[in-house]
């Protein structure tokens, strides 16, 4: 039986151009799909943005592009592929190495959103006279008095609104997501239907120009070792630790102290990075105290409207990827902006995003910066 969707988001209907980034995955074919039975003029565009181990086993690139060739004869549609492997080295994996190396963990998504496919690709399709563009993200946008909002996805368990917090009205004025009032399974099941080979292809994880790879195994080729004490929050020394920027807070597995479990019996997880005295700390516990904070401070802010709501407004917020709604107050600042969550919240990372939300609405976000136990003091753990 046929499915029919509304395709919708487009700020000007009149313009029946559009361009999809066709990535070989499932998302964006059905999303070009779509937008041919809607009546509009379509054509694809395929990024590479990672060359530096593209024969490697772990990268996928020659195998989306081959899948996003065969979409593209399916749907009788042109291919064009760009080559933006120069621009992502230089705004995304250079700061991603640095941030690593300050101890921090960075989203690199976020960044190849806001640097390359809401900018490098914006630039490259006015050059070439084009000026609407369609992804396969789970969000949507919607046209107001006040510009443009953008919603989450309509499937709580795709929404990609996360990765989206730093565009803004003008993006969103050129932007069609197809598939956003879609579920993850009315996607495949339509891509089924059509006759599209990557019907079930396995969705991307992680991060992209690491693959399936041992995230350390990976990292290892750009950050050398740099051992360190590691230790309790007491100050008991366990044993030294590779380098601060092999871990990341509420870290579980590749610790090395499987035999030492103490006298609780428990597993011991990151609770701390002291980078001041290269220190990694560790506790016994998902539950230790360490791990929760009551608040954060953001820098690098990025509104969707242009702007905050308010200098002191309510939202819910996300500290990671598929996690609820926390409710939260946030109090914005010269820097950025503070957020004091209602509860404790579990494993707040710096270089991570924070992305606010008021209903179905992406207000924007910030990069987390610090860390606080107590929302009186805003004393960093």
């Amino acid at each position: 039986m046929s499915r029919t969707f509304a395709v919708s988001n487009l700020a000007n209907t009149d313009d029946k151009h559009v361009v999809v980034a066709l990535s070989g995955g499932v998302d964006s074919a059905v999303s070009a799909h779509r937008l041919i039975e809607a009546g509009h003029e379509v054509e694809a565009i395929f990024m590479k943005n990672w060359e530096e181990d593209d024969t490697d086993a772990y990268c996928s690139a020659a195998e989306d592009l081959a899948d996003a060739e065969r979409v593209c004869e399916r749907l009788g549609l042109g291919l064009r592929t760009v080559n933006f492997a120069t621009e992502y080295w230089d705004r995304v994996f250079e700061r991603f190495l640095a941030e690593y190396r300050l101890g921090r963990t960075p989203n690199p998504d976020v960044w190849c959103n806001r640097e390359i496919k809401f900018r490098e690709l914006y630039e490259f399709l006015t050059d070439i006279g084009r000026d609407r563009i369609a992804t396969g993200h789970y969000a949507r946008v919607e046209v107001g008095d006040n510009g443009y909002a953008l919603l989450k996805g309509l499937d709580d368990d795709k929404d990609q609104t996360y990765f989206l917090y730093t565009i803004g009205q003008a993006e969103l004025a050129r932007v069609q997501f197809p598939i956003g009032a879609m579920t993850k399974a009315e996607v495949r099941a339509l891509a089924r239907e059509i006759g599209l080979e990557n019907h079930d292809k396995k969705g991307s994880t992680g991060i992209c120009f690491i693959g399936e790879r041992p995230f350390r195994d990976f990292l290892s080729q750009y950050i050398a070792p740099s051992p360190g004490p590691m230790r309790t929050p007491e100050g008991v020394f366990l044993g030294e630790h590779q380098g601060l920027a092999f871990y990341t807070l509420g870290q579980r597995q590749g610790l090395g102290l499987g035999g030492t479990r103490g006298s609780n019996g428990r597993p011991w997880y990151v609770v701390d990075k002291h980078v001041s005295d290269d220190a990694l700390i560790v506790a016994q516990g998902r539950e230790h105290p360490s791990l929760y904070s009551r608040a954060l401070s953001a820098i690098e802010p990025s509104w969707v409207a242009g702007s905050p709501p308010a200098d002191v407004f309510r939202a819910g917020a996300k500290t990671r990827y598929r996690q609820d709604d926390t409710p939260c107050t946030v109090n914005v600042t010269e820097s950025g902006f503070t957020v004091a969550f209602d509860t404790a919240q579990w494993a707040v990372t710096p270089g991570q995003s924070v992305v606010l939300y008021q209903g179905a609405t992406c207000l924007g976000g910030g990069i987390i910066d610090e860390r606080y136990q107590s929302t009186d003091q805003m004393v960093p753990l």
